[in-house]
């Protein structure tokens, strides 16, 4: 009989991923004193050490790296053959990973998520945010069954599309920003000797994007537009911000918009779901979501 089971394998990629028993223990609902005895019994029965102690931390041996690198693709494997078999059985996924931009917050799609729910069809849903590229590379990779993305998506196809909206953008400062005392058109090395603040791109693999950076422009770089906004409106530097989230702004002067001699085109979003992939979880959110989502799912400052 084998000794290495697929709980053995969860248990200690949770281990790895959370750096303790008892953080594993948390994550798994268990109680930490089994955690620590599991992994006492797996490492006996396979006669080797899979981890580390140090106090309270652990980390992996090389032997339980090369556990992980096989075994998690056999977490992943058996969770798609679960899948594939419910679906047989009922049309509906196992799981459901929708990924949006982070542009777009969660409790943007608070409603959506419920009326989902309501259906009570046994689909697990797991929701996600990438930025940029990371977007589209998540639905690439099979990290993702449906993406809401900005731009436009790799080449190579594999994919269908429904366009979700287009975002106009301006360029902006605060009132205290250098730049905004300046009364032409903004230039090149006007915006060089200044911070810009951009989103980053979460593409682990695919070409990272950049939007409205110049090469060599200083730079800060933040997770999310949110955070873009706040720095831009605190004074930190400047860039190109979604219009519609920021009229609030621009109405009371918190932020200047300011022209440019190159403006920004307005940004495509799409939604995205792999080809001929057809159970019914994904065919209700691609039902549900074929509306115009940008502007209207966008925050909006007060």
């Amino acid at each position: 009989m084998l000794k290495l089971t697929l709980d053995a394998i969860e248990l200690v990629d949770a281990i790895a991923l959370h750096g303790s028993f008892a953080a594993a223990a948390a994550r798994l609902n268990r109680v930490p004193s089994t955690v620590s005895y599991a992994v006492a019994k797996l490492e006996e029965q396979l006669g080797l050490r899979l981890f580390e102690r140090h106090g309270p931390r652990v980390s992996l041996t090389a032997a339980g790296r090369e556990m992980l690198d096989e075994g998690r693709w056999l977490l992943s494997a058996a969770g798609a053959l679960e899948s594939r078999m419910r679906q047989v059985a009922t049309g509906y996924e196992a799981e459901l990973r929708l990924v949006h931009d982070s542009l777009v917050p969660t409790d943007a799609l608070m409603d959506d998520i419920a009326a989902f729910e309501a259906l009570r069809c046994g689909t697990r849903l797991r929701i996600g945010c990438e930025a940029l590229t990371g977007t589209w590379e998540a639905l690439r990779d099979g990290r993702a069954d449906i993406v809401l993305a900005a731009g436009e998506g790799p080449v190579g196809g594999g994919y269908q599309t429904f366009m979700a909206g287009t975002l106009e953008f301006v360029f902006c400062v605060a009132p205290q920003h250098p730049l905004a005392r300046t009364r032409r058109a903004l230039r090149r090395s006007d915006l060089m000797e200044h911070n810009a603040i951009v989103v980053g791109d979460t593409a682990r693999a695919l070409s990272e994007r950049t939007v409205g950076l110049l090469a060599g422009q200083s730079r800060i770089t933040v997770p999310t537009m949110a955070a873009k906004i706040a720095c831009q409106r605190s004074g930190l530097g400047h860039g190109f911000l979604p219009r519609a989230c920021i009229e609030a702004d621009l109405a009371r002067g918190s932020l200047v918009a300011l022209k440019t001699e190159e403006d920004r085109a307005p940004e495509s979003f799409w939604l995205a779901w792999k080809t001929g992939a057809e159970g019914k979880a994904l065919q209700w959110w691609r039902d549900r979501l074929k509306r115009p989502l940008v502007p209207a799912l966008l925050p909006r400052s007060t």
